[in-house]
Order: C-alpha cells, then sequence, then structure tokens
C-alpha cells in the first residue's frame, strides 16, 4: 500500500511537498534538469497525457501518436486521418485526438482545416522510438548508444547520457555474472547470445568513445573526462567476461552425461522436456495397467524355506571382556626453557645494580657470542619497565621489574666485536627511583 502524504489534495499537491521540510535539494542537477525540461518544453506534460489511465486506453494513444508521426504529410487533414484510422471507431479516435491536441502534440490549424506535428511531438518521438524496435530485449543499450555517439557527432553531448550508458554497462555485467554463477547449461547459452550482441554494440561505438575523452581533454572538461574514463573502464570490465563464459561453457560440456550408447545427453533430454508443452500428459496411460500378481506353488515355497534354513550363516562374534588394568608408564613434562641470554643479561644488570652503577654503555649488554644472540638481546631491551609485563611470574616479568631504562641515540658507529661492524649507540641508565635509593644507601 502507497502512503499518500496528503489525500485530499494529491493533484494540486507541489513537488516540494513530498520532501523533508517541504524542501527540494536545491544542489541535484537531475533534478535542476527536470525543472528546466518541465518549464520549457512541456515533455513530462506529454508524457503524462499519453501514459495516464488504463493500458487499453494507453496503448491506443501511443499507437495512434506513433502512426501518425510516420505519415509523410506534413499537413494532415481530418479526412485523412479518418482513411487512415479507418478500422477505429470514431469516439475513441476523437478522445485520443483531443488527448493529442491538449498536450500540444498535434496543432489544429482552423483557417485551413488540417493537423500539424508539433516540435514538442518530435522530440516525444525520439523518447518512444524503442518501443517500435524489432529487438526489444536490446534497444536499451542500442538506444544508449546511438543517443552518445550521434550526441557527439552534433556536438550537444551531455554528461547525463555518459551516465545513464555506464549504468546500462554496469546492469549488464551483474546480469551476466549472475549467468555465469548459475552454472545452468541453458541459462549461460542465452546469457552468451545476448553477451555476443552488446559485445559487437560497444564494439561499434568504441570509436566514438575514444574520440569523446580525446575530445573532454583538450577541451578542459574534468567531468566529461572523468565520466569517458569510467565508461572505458566499465567498457572493459564488459570484454573481459567472454573468457569468463567460454571457461563456463567449457564446464558445463564436461559435466554433460550421455544415455548409454545412444549418443543422447541430458541436455537433448532437457531440451526436449522444454518443447512439450504440457508434462502431464507423458503420465497419461501409465497406471492403466493393473498390477498382475506373481503366482509361486506351494512346494516351491518349501523349498526355497528349507534351502533358506539349512544356508550356512557366519557366526555372531562372541562379546569380548575389557583388557585388565594397566600401569601408566613414567613420562616427563617437558616445558620449553627461555633461550640463555636473557639470564645472562639479567645477571648483568643485576651485578651494575648492586654495584651501584647509574649508567652505562650499551654495546656490553648487547654484544657477545653472535649476531643472533646480539639481535635477540637487543629485542629484549623494550621489556625493561614494561608496565603491562612487570605483574607477571617468571623471567619476563623479573626482566621487566628490572630498574634500568634504555634510551637510544640517532648516532651510529663502529663497535670492537668479531660478528658485529656497525650499530646505534645509545646507554642503559638506572630508574630515577633506584638513583634516590642508591643515593640513600650512600650516605647511611
Amino acid at each position: 500500500m502507497r502512503e499518500n502524504p496528503n489525500p485530499a489534495s494529491e493533484d494540486e499537491a507541489r513537488f516540494e511537498d513530498y520532501f523533508r521540510d517541504a524542501v527540494a535539494p536545491s544542489e541535484a542537477q537531475l533534478l535542476w534538469q527536470l525543472e528546466r525540461q518541465d518549464g520549457q518544453a512541456g515533455l513530462m506534460a506529454a508524457l503524462r497525457a499519453l501514459f495516464h489511465g488504463p493500458a487499453s486506453l494507453v496503448k491506443l494513444r501511443v499507437w495512434v501518436f506513433m502512426e501518425v508521426m510516420a505519415m509523410p504529410a506534413s499537413r494532415i487533414s481530418r479526412e485523412a486521418l479518418n482513411q487512415h484510422f479507418h478500422q477505429l471507431r470514431d469516439e475513441p479516435l476523437e478522445l485520443v485526438l483531443k488527448r493529442l491536441r491538449e498536450a500540444d502534440l498535434l496543432a489544429w490549424d482552423g483557417s485551413n482545416q488540417q493537423y500539424g506535428v508539433t516540435p514538442l511531438a518530435q522530440q516525444l518521438l525520439g523518447l518512444l522510438s524503442p518501443l517500435v524496435t524489432s529487438n526489444a530485449q536490446d534497444a536499451d543499450l542500442t538506444s544508449l548508444l546511438t543517443n552518445v555517439a550521434g550526441a557527439h557527432q552534433l556536438g550537444t553531448l551531455d554528461s547525463a547520457q555518459l551516465q545513464h550508458l555506464q549504468a546500462q554497462l554496469s546492469r549488464l555485467y551483474d546480469e551476466f555474472a549472475d549467468a555465469i554463477a548459475s552454472g545452468s547449461e541453458f541459462h549461460l547459452r542465452r546469457a552468451r547470445q545476448r553477451f555476443g550482441k552488446a559485445l559487437s554494440l560497444v564494439e561499434k561505438a568504441s570509436e566514438a568513445l575514444s574520440a569523446i575523452m580525446v575530445q573532454a581533454q583538450e577541451e578542459g572538461n574534468a567531468k566529461l573526462e572523468r565520466l569517458a574514463r569510467e565508461l572505458g573502464l566499465a567498457q572493459a570490465r564488459l570484454l573481459s567476461m567472454a573468457s569468463q563464459f567460454n571457461r563456463a561453457l567449457q564446464q558445463a560440456d564436461r559435466q554433460r552425461v550421455t544415455l548409454g550408447s545412444t549418443g543422447i545427453t541430458n541436455t537433448d533430454v532437457r531440451r526436449w522436456l522444454q518443447s512439450v508443452h504440457f508434462l502431464e500428459n507423458l503420465a497419461l496411460g501409465a497406471l492403466s495397467r493393473p498390477v498382475h500378481p506373481v503366482l509361486v506353488a506351494q512346494h516351491e515355497l518349501l523349498d526355497t524355506a528349507e534351502a533358506e534354513f539349512e544356508r550356512d550363516r557366519p557366526k555372531p562374534k562372541e562379546a569380548e571382556a575389557l583388557p585388565s588394568v594397566q600401569a601408566a608408564p613414567e613420562g616427563e613434562l617437558a616445558v620449553m626453557s627461555l633461550p640463555p641470554e636473557m639470564s645472562v643479561m639479567q645477571a648483568l644488570l643485576t651485578r651494575w645494580t648492586e654495584a651501584g652503577e647509574v649508567e652505562q654503555d650499551l654495546a656490553p649488554a648487547v654484544l657477545g657470542g653472535s649476531y643472533a644472540r646480539a639481535s635477540y638481546r637487543a629485542q629484549l631491551l623494550p621489556l625493561l619497565g614494561d608496565k603491562e609485563a612487570q605483574h607477571l611470574s617468571g623471567a619476563t616479568g623479573d626482566m621487566a621489574r628490572q630498574p634500568w631504562r634504555v634510551r637510544w641515540t640517532a648516532e651510529q658507529g663502529e663497535v670492537d666485536d668479531e660478528h658485529i661492524r656497525w650499530m646505534s649507540r645509545g646507554v642503559l641508565r638506572a630508574a630515577p627511583g633506584q638513583e634516590q635509593d642508591k643515593k640513600d644507601e650512600t650516605q647511611a
């Protein structure tokens, strides 16, 4: 059910009344174009006059309008119209002609008693031309490509035309992608046929699209150039789907099953079933034959029963007792130990603390052994003073509770080590609280 904001005055409602706070968005370019078109040419009023009402009446109006526009004479008398629409009753014809005159699609010249086609009708004819195309399936893409290419040649190209064409290419891409994901052979073949037609249309219009991009670059129209590039990307995405269709069809061919040695595949059976209009007719006569019971003599039943009783049967398995209790073997719980470099570094820091050292060079605490050991010691330095690790138990927590802090500098230089030739400078300093404790112990 559609909500009506003001049922009592729906015909008198303004366009702004359908928006929040009764204010239409002024920054929308499409809305501005609709307002300009409605105010200048009345095209929306003409469309409303043609398509308002029941479907049968709308069809009659469109048919009469298209027939009138196809008549070669520029001035058409009422007698010529009566002869052309001789199969149509007078009352419906008069109603349709009156509606066309009120919509400014036909102009009546009272002095000459003749009808004339208005410029608004010629403009409306371009919008309704897809209704009479032979291939309605590809009429949307054909009309959009025709409008873009023709507008480019006439110099009247608008950004809205490129946006509509790009949106249609995106919709076609999603439609073909759904067909590929479905895995249905018939769906794939129908979509592949339409894809080939769309691909040929896009390839024929590729020169015009390339010329549009070049012209936008030369004129410095940034918006038109951006839309042309996006249109090129949408075209490239559509072109790349050809290989996906081929792979999907090859997969469907591999899954085809041949029924025995007849050469008939499940695809043939499915195609034949689709050609049958009433599938339920295939079951006619299937149950016409009654069920014929098979009668067996008594001595045959006895022979079969005796053979069944005398037949050797495998002996059932006897129940086995559970195994006796066994003692579990002794084992050792292996606990991964930390590398000895952490304990060595903690021992070094503890000696410096007991000796009352306040600041030490970083090199003795890091270097020694090999490059891997030195790298591991350097990675342990950020643990010093880590508040989140100080509450942990074990070697990691002891390392975080050390009273030393590392201070790296931007200077670098050579070091006297067998495995490392160059490293950053830095020092290890005792925490401020630890320095005060050391001073108090010294004074005592």
